[in-house]
């Protein structure tokens, strides 16, 4: 009589970003070729499982995915599980809690358990999950690398790669057009990409969430620089971030039942400076590009260390945990510790420490 092997299922939620496809590799292929186990894939995060729709995940499935950004399964980062329609299917009613749903999948599934990768609000879902039955691990994962107590999320280091390049780029138009250049990069309401990209490519100023900015120091910046025959300014912010006494930037979409997005503060910041020194400015909202395109070597290596160990928590039935990279090495630790919970940038943090000294300004 054939032993009946061990079946686990692996989504993804939240926004995409580079390294997802590395971890569902590596989870896959230990699971499947070193631990004995099955593997299927939940589609479109969450709702894939509450609506169980799933594929077998198989070495041929995940051969040649190391390199792609995104993620094969798919994601969604607007869907609450608990209290409204999963997804575009909208086949609940608003208000209606979903995790029946998830539980009964996960039975006829047959799952021991779930590999969730995904940032805060994602392992938040996962570990309340987890408190109602069903058995999580979690994969921290974002660009913002703001999960807490882990030293970096894999995403983060490719957003910075592309932040920098922008930056030098940038750099070479400001230069010749004599330009202030403001440009804008993701991070939430951590200042992460703004100040490691900001530092990396030699911003004048970084303006992160985290130290509210005087718009009248910000000013004072540009025109100092060009008294001091500096024709041109390089200026990072981060998305989130917000004037002394203000609040973030919030659009609206009218298309999308008025969900919020956060961004457009670089706009607004370039046209300010504009309008008070009567300096050229111009704005770059660096976006979605920071969360495309192939993984970093960096980004390649974490991501399939976190899936490698994701899949042997599993084997061993040690759920309600999440990988982290931490002191230089991978380890685990509680959800519980993680949910709810967003990391920021300390103020006393060495690079803020490093870029001051070296005449950058944070607008404080």
């Amino acid at each position: 009589m054939n032993k009946i092997k061990a079946r686990i299922g692996i989504l993804t939620g939240g926004g995409d970003c580079p390294g997802l496809n590395a971890v569902i590799r590596a989870a896959t292929k230990a699971a499947v070729h070193q631990l004995g186990m099955e593997v299927i894939g939940f589609v479109d995060g969450f709702r894939g499982l509450v609506d169980d729709e799933s594929f077998p995940l198989t070495f041929d499935t995940v051969s040649n995915i190391l390199n792609q950004g995104g993620t094969i399964l798919g994601t969604s980062s607007r869907d609450n599980f608990f209290r409204v329609p999963m997804g575009p299917s909208q086949k609940v009613p608003p208000g209606k809690d979903r995790l029946p749903d998830a539980l009964r999948t996960f039975r006829k599934r047959k799952l021991q358990g779930i590999i969730c990768i995904g940032g805060d609000g994602t392992l938040t879902v996962a570990y309340h999950l987890h408190r109602h039955g069903l058995p999580m691990i979690g994969v921290p994962k974002t660009i913002d690398n703001d999960v807490r107590l882990t030293d970096v999320t894999f995403g983060f280091d490719s957003a910075c790669t592309v932040a920098t390049d922008a930056i030098d780029r940038l750099r070479t138009t400001a230069s010749s057009h004599h330009r202030v250049m403001v440009l804008e990069v993701m991070g939430r309401n951590a200042g992460w990409i703004a100040l490691h990209a900001g530092l990396a490519g030699g911003g004048d100023a970084i303006l992160i969430p985290e130290i509210p900015f005087s718009l009248k120091r910000v000013y004072e910046v540009v025109r100092q620089r060009s008294r001091r025959g500096r024709r041109y300014s390089i200026i990072v912010i981060a998305e989130g971030a917000h004037p002394k006494g203000g609040s973030a930037f919030i659009s609206f979409s009218p298309v999308l039942s008025n969900r919020p997005r956060l961004g457009g503060i670089g706009m607004l910041l370039s046209e300010q400076i504009e309008k008070e020194t009567g300096l050229e400015s111009r704005a770059t909202v660096l976006g979605h590009l920071q969360r495309g395109g192939s993984p970093s070597f960096l980004d390649r290596v974490l991501a399939t260390q976190f899936g490698f160990a994701a899949a042997g928590l599993a084997s061993q039935r040690r759920y309600g945990k999440m990988v982290r990279f931490l002191g230089g090495k991978i380890s685990t630790v509680n959800l519980s510790q993680v949910s709810g919970r967003p990391r920021n940038v300390p103020l006393n943090h060495p690079l803020i420490v490093t870029a001051r000294a070296l005449g950058t300004s944070f607008g404080d």
